[in-house]
C-alpha cells in the first residue's frame, strides 16, 4: 500500500498472481487493510465462470479475463504469447513500490513501479517486460487502474489544428471507448488526457480521478466497461508502434491523480507536478520573460533594418525576450526549401545574425531563434545528398512540403547537434522554438525516443538555453516532451477568444509557467476576425505573456493599452507562475472564467471573458473558488476604468470601487460584473485582508 495524509493506494494480490487495485481513495487504517481486501470481493451468478478475473495492473488473457488484455505480444513468427506471470520480488520504500513477475515457460518478467508524490498529490505508475528470446509487442499498457463505477460520462479531447483542446463528454456504455492517435506525435487530435468525473461533479466540486499518459508518439486509450460493471482505463504507446522485434519494452509514466473538489482538484495536482517535478528548469527563480515573436510581422521576409525596427519598437512596449522564427536559414523564402540546412542565410543575413542579436542585447531583451529539427525539405541540400535519411517512401504525400527525417537513426541525430549546437555556441541565445509542422508517415516509437535523445544531449551542451515545444501549435504537449521542454505553444492561433477557450481547457493540465500566450495582429491571421486590444491584451494576460504582430501597427491608444497590461503582467507574474488555476462553474455559457488563487492563498484574480452574447439581459453572479470561506477580502475590477461601455449604465457595486467580502460570499454567492459586449475580458484582483 502507499500511503500519505491524503490518499492510499492498495494493491492485492488473490495468488501468486499480478495484483489489483483495490482501493484508491482518502486514507485509510493498517488494520483495515486486510477487510477492504476482503471486501472488495464480487459475487457470481449464472452465466459466468466460477470466480471473477482479477481487473489487475496488466490484465491477464491466459487467465480468462473478459476484457483488453495489458498485454498483446508475439514471437517473431507471429505465434501469439500469453504469459502467466507469477510474483518472484518486489521493493517497497516510503512512497515508492516496485513489484516483479516472471512467466517460466515464456521467459517474460514484468515488473511495474508506483511513485506517490505527496507535495502534489500525483500518482505514477510505469510497466517494462524483458523477454529471454525476440520478441515483438503490439500492446503494452502502462499498470491499468480501475475507475469508479459512480460515474456516468467521461471526458476526453479532440481538436485541430488552430482549435485544440476540445473537450468531449461521452457517456459510459457496455464495451469499449478507444482513443488512437497514429501521427506519430502527441497530435492535436488526441490529447492523451482523460477526466472521469462521478455523477454531479463539477469544476468545483465532486468527486474525479483524471488520467495522462506522458509520451511524445501517439497514444491508444482504452476506457471500458466490463460485462460484470467493472470499469479499467489503460494507457500505452500507439499500436503496433514498435515495429521491431526486441527483448526490452517499456511504457511510458502514466499520471494519475482524484479528488474530492471536482475537475479543478485533479487540474491542480497536474499544474503542480508539471511545473514542480517535470520541467527541468535552467533557473527556477528567473522570472518569465514578456516574449516577441517576429513570425505574423515579417514571415519569411528578414532584414536587419526591418527587424532592427521591430526589435526597438518591441522593446519599449515591454518585451524581455526576442525570437527570430522561421525564414534565417538556407535559402529559406517560403516553406517548401531548405528545412535541414541549419545555416545562416548570408542573402538575408550578410553580416550574419550577430548584428541583430548585438542590437536586442542592447535594448536589454535576450534572444531566441526557431528551429525544425527533425524535418527536411525535399528541396534542400541535406535532402539532396543524404536522402537515404528521410523516413517513409520517397513517393509519400508531403506536408507543408516536408518530410521526416529518421530520428532514430544516430548519424541524423549527430548532424543535427552538430548544426544546432554551432547555431548555440556561436551566438548568445538563450531560447530555442523547437517546431513540428509535418506528421509521420506512420507511427514509430524509436522516432521519439531518437527526438528525446537529440533534446537531451542539446540541453546537456547548453544548460542556460531554454525550449519551447511547438507542433504546428499544440501537437506535441505531454508529460514526456516537457521533461525536456520549458514551455508549450498552445495554439498557432492568436485569436483572442479561440484562445479564451483553448486556454480555459488545457487548465486541466497545463500551468501558467509553460503555457505561452500572445497577443496577435489586429486582424487575425489564422481566423480572419478582428479583436480589440483590450481583449487580445488580457486574454495574452492569463499565460506566459507575449506579443507577435507588427507593433507599427498599433495606434497611440492601442500601445498604451498593451503596455499597461504587459506591465500589469511583469507585476504579478512572480506569485501568478506559482498560482493555482481554478476553472469556475459560470451558470452563464457565454462566459468562461478562471481564478488564480496564489499559493498560501493571500491573493487572486479573476479572468471572466465574456465569449459570446448571453442568452438573459444582465450577467449572473459569478461565483469564485479556492477561498478560505471565514477570510475576507478586498475585490476590484483592475481594467474598469477603459472598459466600461455606454450600454453598462447601471451601478452595481464593482463599478464604483473595491468590496470587501467574505470567502464564504464571494464562492457561495458570487460577484455581480458589468455588463459588456461580447469578446470582453474582466479582470478582477482580491487580496485577503
Amino acid at each position: 500500500m502507499l500511503q500519505d495524509d491524503r490518499q492510499s493506494l492498495l494493491l492485492v494480490s488473490t495468488s501468486e498472481g499480478l495484483p489489483q487495485i483495490v482501493y484508491w481513495g482518502p486514507p485509510i487504517a493498517a488494520d483495515e487493510v486486510e477487510v477492504i481486501a476482503r471486501a472488495t470481493q464480487r459475487d457470481v451468478t449464472g452465466g459466468m465462470l466460477d470466480r471473477n478475473p482479477d481487473l489487475s495492473i496488466c490484465p491477464e488473457e491466459s487467465a480468462s479475463f473478459p476484457g483488453q488484455p495489458g498485454l498483446l505480444a508475439r514471437n517473431p513468427q507471429g505465434k501469439p504469447l500469453r504469459p502467466r506471470f507469477r510474483f518472484t520480488e518486489d521493493w517497497f520504500q516510503g512512497t515508492s513500490l516496485s513489484l516483479t513477475y516472471r512467466d517460466e515457460v515464456l521467459g517474460l518478467t514484468y515488473w511495474s513501479e508506483f511513485g506517490l508524490d505527496s507535495a502534489t498529490g500525483m500518482v505514477t505508475a510505469r510497466a517494462y517486460l524483458e523477454a529471454e528470446e525476440l520478441t515483438v509487442v503490439d500492446w503494452f499498457a502502462a499498470p491499468v487502474f480501475p475507475v469508479s463505477e459512480a460515474g456516468t460520462e467521461m471526458i476526453d479531447f479532440a481538436g485541430r489544428w488552430c482549435g485544440e483542446m476540445r473537450t468531449q463528454r461521452v457517456p459510459w456504455s457496455a464495451g469499449i471507448r478507444s482513443r488512437e492517435g497514429r501521427t506519430g506525435r502527441t497530435g492535436h487530435e488526441n490529447l492523451p488526457l482523460i477526466y472521469l468525473p462521478e455523477a454531479g461533479a463539477t469544476n468545483t466540486q465532486g468527486r474525479a480521478e483524471a488520467f495522462h499518459y506522458g509520451w511524445s508518439g501517439g497514444h491508444r486509450m482504452v476506457a471500458e466497461e466490463l460485462p460484470d460493471g467493472r470499469r479499467q482505463v489503460q494507457f500505452g504507446h500507439t499500436f503496433q508502434s514498435e515495429s521491431a522485434a526486441r527483448r526490452r519494452f517499456e511504457t511510458a509514466t502514466l499520471f494519475a491523480c482524484r479528488s474530492d473538489y471536482g475537475l479543478n482538484g485533479c487540474a491542480v495536482v497536474f499544474q503542480r507536478y508539471l511545473r514542480d517535478r517535470v520541467v527541468p528548469w535552467p533557473n527556477p527563480a528567473r522570472p518569465r520573460p514578456v516574449h516577441y515573436n517576429c513570425w505574423e510581422a515579417v514571415y519569411f521576409g528578414h532584414s536587419m533594418e526591418r527587424l532592427g525596427d521591430i526589435a526597438t519598437r518591441a522593446a519599449d512596449l515591454g518585451a524581455e525576450r526576442f525570437v527570430l522564427d522561421d525564414g534565417w536559414f538556407g535559402r529559406r523564402d517560403n516553406d517548401t526549401s531548405s528545412l535541414g540546412d541549419w545555416w545562416i542565410d548570408r542573402r538575408k543575413w550578410p553580416d550574419g545574425l550577430g548584428p541583430l542579436i548585438t542590437h536586442v542585447k542592447k535594448l536589454g531583451m535576450t534572444f531566441g531563434i526557431w528551429f525544425e529539427p527533425e524535418m527536411v525539405n525535399p528541396d534542400s541540400e541535406l535532402y539532396r545528398n543524404h536522402r537515404d535519411w528521410a523516413l517513409g517512401r520517397t513517393d509519400q504525400v508531403l506536408g507543408r512540403g516536408q518530410m521526416v527525417l529518421d530520428m532514430g537513426r544516430e548519424e541524423v541525430r549527430n548532424y543535427l547537434f552538430e548544426a544546432m549546437s554551432g547555431i548555440l555556441s556561436e551566438h548568445d541565445i538563450e531560447y530555442v522554438k523547437w517546431d513540428h509542422n509535418r506528421v509521420l508517415p506512420q507511427p514509430d516509437a524509436s522516432q521519439v525516443r531518437g527526438t528525446y535523445a537529440l533534446i537531451d544531449k542539446l540541453r546537456a551542451a547548453h544548460p542556460e538555453v531554454e525550449f519551447e515545444s511547438c507542433a504546428s501549435g499544440g501537437g506535441r504537449i505531454d508529460f514526456g516532451i516537457l521533461g525536456r521542454m520549458h514551455r508549450i505553444w498552445l495554439s498557432d492561433s492568436n485569436d483572442a477568444l479561440e484562445r479564451l477557450r483553448i486556454q480555459h481547457e488545457a487548465s486541466l493540465l497545463l500551468p501558467l509557467a509553460v503555457s505561452g500566450s500572445h497577443v496577435g495582429p489586429r486582424h487575425s491571421h489564422t481566423s480572419g476576425r478582428v479583436h480589440d486590444i483590450r481583449f487580445r491584451a488580457w486574454v495574452a494576460a492569463q499565460r506566459h505573456m507575449g506579443f507577435e504582430m507588427d507593433p507599427a501597427e498599433l495606434t497611440v491608444k492601442e500601445a498604451e493599452v498593451l503596455r499597461d497590461a504587459i506591465a500589469w503582467w511583469k507585476e504579478n507574474r512572480d506569485w501568478m507562475t506559482k498560482a493555482d488555476i481554478l476553472r469556475l462553474d459560470s451558470s452563464d455559457p457565454a462566459l468562461v472564467a478562471e481564478a488564480q488563487v496564489a499559493h498560501g492563498g493571500e491573493r487572486f484574480v479573476v479572468f471572466a471573458g465574456q465569449a459570446a452574447a448571453s442568452s438573459q439581459i444582465l450577467p449572473r453572479p459569478l461565483r469564485l473558488a479556492g477561498l478560505e470561506p471565514g477570510a475576507r477580502y478586498r475585490v476590484s475590477l483592475r481594467n474598469a476604468a477603459d472598459s466600461l461601455p455606454n450600454l453598462s449604465r447601471g451601478s452595481p457595486a464593482l463599478k464604483e470601487g473595491p468590496l470587501e467580502l467574505s470567502g464564504q460570499y464571494l464562492m457561495g454567492q458570487g460577484v455581480c460584473l458589468p455588463w459588456s459586449f461580447p469578446e470582453h475580458m474582466w479582470v478582477l484582483e482580491g487580496r485577503r485582508i
